[in-house]
């Protein structure tokens, strides 16, 4: 079908398209494992096009532009949020797989949906929630969780397997070439745009970063991200058979990351925000386990274990909201002491 200007491009002919242009390591969308609950297909979008949409329009997507990357409730405007992040993560794994030629929007879909798990306060809530949960609290459980639970997404087993291991940590690592794209660009979008922050906070100066690094990569921006972009790259196409960088660059890597942990996410400053978030974080949990009456009815999976549902709403407050509620059940000045502690950086 035709029309003065314009062409048709539906469904059929995007996986036509697939099959011919993407590389024999990518992920086919008409090759899906599928869906928990089948669906007829749409007309026009692929089954990871309609991934990433319901993605986009999630509550849980909305709710990452008040939650914590690194600064608990900064004032300036230009400090990462958790959505920023994930946007940068985004822009990064779809320039990864499209020069590998891998599925693109597979890899889009994923990067969207990885951090859709995060509790407040940043990797803080993991440590605060930690206890309530048998063998830990993790957000990419989580994620998986409010994708296949909480939001009733019913993505692909793809883009759910991408959400549950896009951490380095997280055992199985991702079946697809894609999600290993997304592995990589959450590390480089936090490497690169946490220093950022660390500069503009005053913690560091990038002299401060460690040599090998800054000769590697260059200095914190969109040259260090190119950089490890290009890297990536490199290293995927001598390897052939997964996603990977370069040893030296990787090596590189590695020693920024041990020297932001040291310097930035470990340090005296952190740990002082540490203590109180978490403080009002399980106080939080204990008092809606207290008062599991207060859980809205629009975000409660009545079929879970009373910790289970204290737990999903909690960990799914904004960094805000959770310390207006905090304010508001709490008669202390708990709340009021840590404002100025989070705002001091």
């Amino acid at each position: 079908m035709r029309a003065e200007g314009f062409s048709l491009v539906d469904r059929a002919a995007r996986e036509r398209a697939e099959a011919a242009a993407l590389a024999p390591a990518a992920t086919r969308s008409t090759a899906s494992r599928g869906r928990a609950v089948p669906e007829p297909e749409d007309r026009l979008r692929t089954a990871f096009e309609r991934d990433r949409d319901r993605i986009l329009h999630a509550k849980a997507f909305r709710r990452l532009k008040h939650k914590t990357q690194v600064f608990l409730n900064p004032d300036g405007d230009h400090f990462v949020t958790r959505l920023t992040h994930t946007l940068q993560v985004t822009q990064v794994a779809r320039s990864l797989a499209r020069a590998l030629g891998l599925n693109e929007t597979l890899a889009e879909a994923v990067a969207l949906g990885h951090d859709l798990g995060h509790s407040p306060f940043g990797h803080i809530g993991e440590d605060a929630l930690g206890p309530y949960v048998r063998g830990g609290w993790h957000h990419a459980a989580q994620g998986v969780r409010i994708v296949e639970v909480l939001e009733h997404l019913n993505l692909t087993w793809e883009v759910r397997d991408g959400i549950r291991a896009h951490s380095w940590k997280i055992t199985p690592p991702p079946t697809t070439r894609e999600a290993e794209c997304v592995r990589y660009a959450d590390r480089i979008g936090y490497l690169s745009h946490d220093a950022l922050d660390a500069v503009r906070a005053g913690v560091l100066q990038v002299r401060d970063l460690p040599a090998r690094a800054r000769a590697v990569f260059g200095d914190p921006g969109s040259r260090m991200v190119g950089a490890m972009i290009d890297a990536v790259v490199a290293g995927s196409l001598a390897d052939g058979g997964a996603v990977v960088m370069a040893a030296e660059p990787l090596a590189a890597m590695q020693e920024l990351r041990a020297f932001m942990f040291e310097r930035v996410y470990l340090s005296q400053t952190a740990a002082g925000q540490k203590q109180l978030a978490i403080d009002v974080t399980r106080r939080l949990v204990d008092h809606h386990l207290a008062h599991p009456g207060l859980i809205p009815a629009t975000y409660r999976d009545t079929s879970a274990d009373p910790v289970t549902q204290v737990v999903d709403y909690v960990s799914g407050m904004t960094d805000r909201y959770a310390l207006a509620t905090h304010d508001r059940l709490f008669d202390d000045d708990a709340t009021a002491r840590m404002l100025p502690l989070l705002r001091s950086r």
